[in-house]
């Protein structure tokens, strides 16, 4: 018999079948940090064509990933590009697309975390309106630097996020009614913030820049070829060490096939923005807008933090088995917490960013569909509703395919009851691939 430090403030006792499965747990969180897994040593390097047969298997396993948001996005795209062709696949158009989606895309990022451990933040929506709200009034009445109001914003996020971690964590209540409750209670807050039927108007330059100007071209240019250097690196490097390690690995063909595939797909959208917009001929309107560049540092900053990380390891283990979490020595507790002050901070982000594109913050902001769009968006991209399964990535093909449909649709001169009906639609298609990939990944582990 073997002890080890539970959740609370005692001990508890594990029997050896216990700590033997604690042990395999920590086995495999080390050889997760050295990119491969503890039963894949020595593993031969496969061919193009057995690459792709592994990762055809896959599929057919249940790990299908974002490929059918992807494919949803290419669908949505072809169609209304057809429909449209004088107005949807334009370059200002796309930049307004990629503007749209920006708070929503930010918004499901930290909706991810929550979902990776099966919880749910109904108050995220209303929390970064909040946010915006506080930041709006310390610009407008304080009269303080941007970056002091921005700081504000994110910390009143961080704080309803502690709040809210706080009593699913350690009191128990389920984060269903705890979300609920602060889905209402801030809306007050906002209400008595601003003032019913008023609206506070965002003035400051720099905020208003993030949704409404562009960066200028070289610079996009520049910052394009980078990331593409930056995304060769890391997946060329991570190939090379699991090779050197000799653990189980892709094929560095279908390794280099995905690598030219986000090349050229950066280049493509980087070349469109890069044309001038601007429908007067002496104005000239190019370039890639501020939020996209926010959006992808949060890409790769989030992506790290849970893909090469050991709290990201953490996150995953408490979503997919917190009782053997916490017996390997996972603090389930202070995951938990942590997750909600994420999703609430990144929220307050979302919320920012709407009020740059809106240039104001009113009562109503945050609230109607907003948390649902975010949810839908992180379900949409691939992130499972039960928790251990999902990326950040999910989060901005998601947050695109449910833009485009609003974009298109509205293009379309279509009703708002279609959009909705539309959204729903797709969600719950989405719902469904999840729920039965989930079963099939159940069926082919047995």
């Amino acid at each position: 018999m073997s002890t080890t430090p539970g959740d609370g403030s005692g001990t508890t006792q594990f029997t050896q079948p216990e700590t033997s499965e604690a042990e395999r747990i920590r086995e495999l969180a080390r050889a997760t940090a050295q990119g491969g897994s503890p039963l894949e040593h020595a593993a031969p390097e496969p061919t193009f064509r057995e690459g792709v047969q592994a990762y055809v298997a896959r599929l057919r396993g249940g790990d299908i990933g974002s490929l059918p948001a992807i494919a949803g996005l290419v669908v949505l795209f072809v169609l209304f590009s057809a429909l449209r062709p004088d107005t949807f696949p334009t370059p200002g158009n796309i930049a307004n697309l990629l503007v749209q989606a920006s708070s929503i895309i930010v918004l499901a990022m930290g909706l991810t975390f929550v979902l990776l451990l099966g919880d749910i933040d109904l108050s995220a929506g209303v929390a970064g309106a909040a946010s915006a709200a506080v930041m709006a009034i310390a610009l407008r009445d304080g009269g303080v630097n941007w970056l002091v109001g921005l700081l504000a914003a994110l910390l009143t996020g961080l704080v309803l996020g502690t709040l809210i971690g706080l009593l699913v964590s350690r009191v128990g209540i389920p984060s269903f009614v705890v979300t609920l409750a602060f889905f209402l209670g801030i809306q007050g807050i906002t209400l008595r913030l601003i003032g019913e039927g008023g609206t506070i108007a965002v003035r400051n330059e720099t905020i208003v820049a993030i949704a409404n100007s562009n960066m200028p071209v070289g610079l996009g240019w520049a910052l394009t070829i980078l990331a593409v250097v930056a995304f060769a690196a890391v997946s060329l490097g991570r190939w090379a060490g699991q090779r050197r390690r000799g653990l189980s690995r892709d094929n560095l063909g279908v390794v280099v096939a995905r690598l030219v595939v986000v090349a050229v797909l950066l280049v493509v959208v980087t070349a469109i923005l890069s044309q001038n917009r601007a429908r007067v001929a002496s104005i000239h309107l190019a370039g890639i807008p501020y939020s996209v560049p926010i959006i992808a540092v949060l890409l790769v900053l989030l992506t790290i933090v849970l893909g090469r990380t050991t709290y990201g390891r953490h996150v995953y283990a408490v979503g997919g088995n917190p009782e053997a979490a916490r017996r390997a020595g996972i603090s389930v507790r202070g995951i938990r917490i942590s997750v909600f002050m994420i999703g609430s901070t990144l929220a307050a982000l979302s919320g920012v960013i709407d009020a740059s594109r809106l240039n104001s913050v009113a009562p109503g902001s945050g609230g109607a569909n907003t948390l649902l769009l975010g949810v839908g968006a992180a379900v949409i991209g691939g992130t499972s509703l039960f928790g251990g399964k999902g990326r950040v990535s999910n989060a901005v093909i998601g947050g695109l395919v449910i833009a485009a449909i609003a974009n298109g649709l509205g293009l379309l001169n279509q009703a708002q009851y279609v959009n909705y009906l539309v959204t729903g639609a797709v969600l719950l298609l989405a719902a469904t691939v999840d729920a039965v990939s989930r079963r099939r990944r159940a069926s082919s582990a047995v």
